[in-house]
């Protein structure tokens, strides 16, 4: 095995584990608060969908280039193939989706009495169960046709055009086919996107306003409702721009893949590391600006520490 794709291997293997590791363990934190009785946010359901969405790409996308960079190399059979790539789209899409939703409920919910979305304050709680649902029922159906567009990699077949991933190649029988195809596949990400910039846009300006008109209140009740709202807002910020940065860099790799007559394994690897970089950094993010995560942790350490202190005193 080559040095270049041991190196390649163990970046997809560490990206893959950790940020499995991950996922699932900010999906147990989000399930314990539940069934502990701890006050939920609204935008929590969104949160669980999001890391489910996230744990879906990391494992179609990621154990797959591991094992190609690792020269681990299976016979795919077309149906096999085909489900792995129609399940890795239809997560990636529910996770941009769910990253734009939260967002945008956000936004909503930070945004003073007295604005245009003050309307919409007590009744956008009851829009997310639907909201999540269309999510996955949307991108099931726009991706119905993905699955017709991939074969296994050592299938023969007469095709004009062909992107090689290492484990599956994705083929297009004619160039307006593909230019369709992209087309239909980029309104949903442009729109989503377009929705991500104006939401993020809002809440800065509104944290910003809120900053300047609250500077000379002082009372421990506000202080302790604007951080949680603030810390909250700003998990979300960088959540976005993070998925941003990462999508501008996958989309470009997708691009140039697009231009190139013949497959660069060079770009297909940078390709499915910009697009892994999401789902792996992202329950990290998360984790890091919830403050409820640290105060379960303390409380928990509480607990069992006079559970043993008890125990002791007992035996004393």
């Amino acid at each position: 095995m080559a040095t270049g794709d041991l190196v390649v291997g163990m970046v997809f293997l560490s990206q893959t584990i950790l940020g499995i590791l991950g996922n699932f363990s900010l999906l147990c934190h989000y399930l314990l608060l539940h069934f502990t009785g701890c006050r939920a946010r609204c935008t929590d359901l969104i949160l669980r969908h999001l890391t489910i969405a996230n744990s879906l790409v990391i494992i179609t996308k990621g154990v797959p280039q591991t094992m190609a960079a690792f020269g681990l190399k299976y016979y795919s059979q077309d149906f096999r193939c085909s489900l792995l790539f129609f399940v890795q789209r239809v997560a990636r899409g529910v996770s941009m989706e769910s990253t734009c939703l939260l967002s945008v409920f956000q936004a909503i919910t930070i945004s003073p009495q007295n604005s245009m979305w003050a309307v919409l304050k007590g009744k956008a709680p009851r829009y997310i169960v639907p909201s999540t649902t269309v999510c996955w029922i949307l991108n099931i159906l726009i991706n119905t046709i993905f699955p017709l567009s991939v074969i296994g990699k050592w299938m023969d077949a007469n095709i004009t055009r062909k992107t090689d991933y290492g484990y599956c190649s994705s083929v297009f029988y004619h160039k307006l086919i593909a230019s369709l195809f992209v087309a239909w596949l980029s309104f949903s990400d442009i729109l989503a996107l377009g929705l991500m910039l104006w939401a993020s846009g809002s809440m800065v300006s509104i944290l910003y306003r809120h900053k300047q008109r609250v500077q000379h209140i002082h009372t421990t009740r506000h202080s302790t409702r604007s951080s949680v709202e603030s810390r909250a807002t700003q998990s979300i910020l960088v959540l976005v721009s993070t998925f941003v940065f990462f999508y501008a860099l996958s989309s470009i790799c997708q691009i140039c893949l697009s231009f190139l007559n013949t497959s660069s394994r060079l770009m297909v690897s940078m390709s499915a590391f910009f697009t892994m970089c999401f789902p792996f950094l992202s329950p990290f993010v998360l984790m890091s600006y919830d403050s409820r995560v640290t105060r379960f942790s303390f409380a928990w350490r509480t607990k069992e520490n006079s559970n043993i202190l008890g125990h002791l005193g007992r035996s004393v």
